[in-house]
């Protein structure tokens, strides 16, 4: 076993502590990584938090992990002691069902492994991020090209491609309009990468107090949706709408501002039900979708992408002792944009 220090929760309620936790044994395919960021997600709190039920304590979260190679298995062939490498929000699937077969892990129609509180064969849970050290399987594993640096890096692993995925999906580029509903840590990379994608971006958000953020990030044009002329305004304009906050939205509304054949896609998770009239699907012959992360090429494809045209989330790095501070505040909206852990500090 692999001991590595951690912070984690003993339960819904509690607070972050220090703990120690067990990596299982390096085996032939395996890479011990020592990570050096870890990134935080609101999947993050809504797990901690029991939020989405089902949470096994101690909790130990995070999947936007970097850090560098410390060793590899006997049979490891992609990667070396030094390489920099990065761990995103599943760390194993079946590989063998369709999806797998596609490079779409997220999707496995058998089992997927998420890289914490998901069930391992022996009765034990996975533990994520916060911490030192974890051991990956070689496949599961993703390189961090020389163009990223490693803090800006590790929010791509999670919010950088759940915007790339839907809009490589639904073909974001030249000539085509796309929207951004919110500009918190999953909008802003959303609204970078869709610019960068060649795409005329729009950014839908509350007020207009981040406009002039949106606007460096790549927008060309920014709207604040407390003002119903908005709607009114942006009826028919775009070809693609991304949804990124987990809020039940007046579905109608946002549907009436698709164009022909457009789509509206799903990112964030509500806690009720979506509702919507449905003419406000047959008119334009309109579309409501969701999308969850990428697999294992297309995060690589992400990352690739980014340090090309120098993409990495707005960070505030902070130390292990601030993250229920850091907490509180992404629940607040009062993070521009993302919070990053610095390993060190475990």
């Amino acid at each position: 076993m692999v001991s590595a220090a951690a912070y984690g929760v003993s339960g819904p309620d509690s607070k972050f502590e220090k703990l120690t936790i067990d990596r299982r044994e390096l085996g032939p395919k395996d890479v011990l990584i020592e990570i050096k960021y870890a990134g935080i997600c609101h999947s993050d709190i809504h797990t901690a938090r029991n939020e989405w039920k089902g949470t096994s304590y101690p909790c130990v979260p995070g999947h936007e992990i970097v850090g560098i190679v410390a060793e590899t298995g006997s049979a490891v062939e992609k990667y070396k002691v030094g390489d920099r490498v990065g761990v995103g929000c599943f760390v194993d699937s079946c590989g063998q069902c369709v999806a797998c077969v596609a490079g779409e892990e997220q999707y496995c129609t058998k089992r997927v492994v998420a890289t914490y509180n998901s069930p391992l064969p022996d009765g034990s849970y996975t533990q994520g991020g916060y911490s030192t050290h974890v051991v990956v399987t070689e496949s599961f594993v993703l390189s961090i090209p020389d163009g990223l640096e490693l803090d800006v890096a590790a929010p791509l692993l999670c919010a950088g491609i759940t915007l790339y995925s839907p809009l490589k999906h639904w073909n974001a580029g030249p000539g085509k309009q796309v929207a951004i509903i919110g500009m918190g840590g999953l909008g802003h990379v959303g609204v970078k990468i869709a610019n960068a994608l060649g795409a005329e971006v729009t950014v839908l958000s509350q007020s207009l107090s981040k406009e002039e953020d949106g606007k460096r990030f790549g927008a060309q044009h920014y709207y604040a949706t407390s003002d119903r002329k908005t709607f009114k305004e942006l009826r028919s304009r775009f070809d693609l709408i991304i949804n990124t906050v987990s809020v039940n939205l007046d579905l109608d509304a946002y549907l009436s501002m698709l164009a022909i054949n457009g789509t509206l896609v799903e990112l964030g998770l509500p806690e009720k039900p979506l509702q919507m009239r449905a003419f406000s699907l047959a008119a334009n012959r309109r579309s409501i979708a969701g999308s969850m992360v990428g697999g294992l090429p297309q995060t690589q494809e992400m990352l690739d992408f980014c340090a090309e045209r120098g993409i990495g989330a707005e960070i505030e790095t902070i130390s292990a002792d601030r993250i229920d501070e850091a907490y509180e505040r992404v629940v607040a909206s009062r993070v521009r944009y993302r919070f990053v852990i610095d390993a060190a500090t475990f």
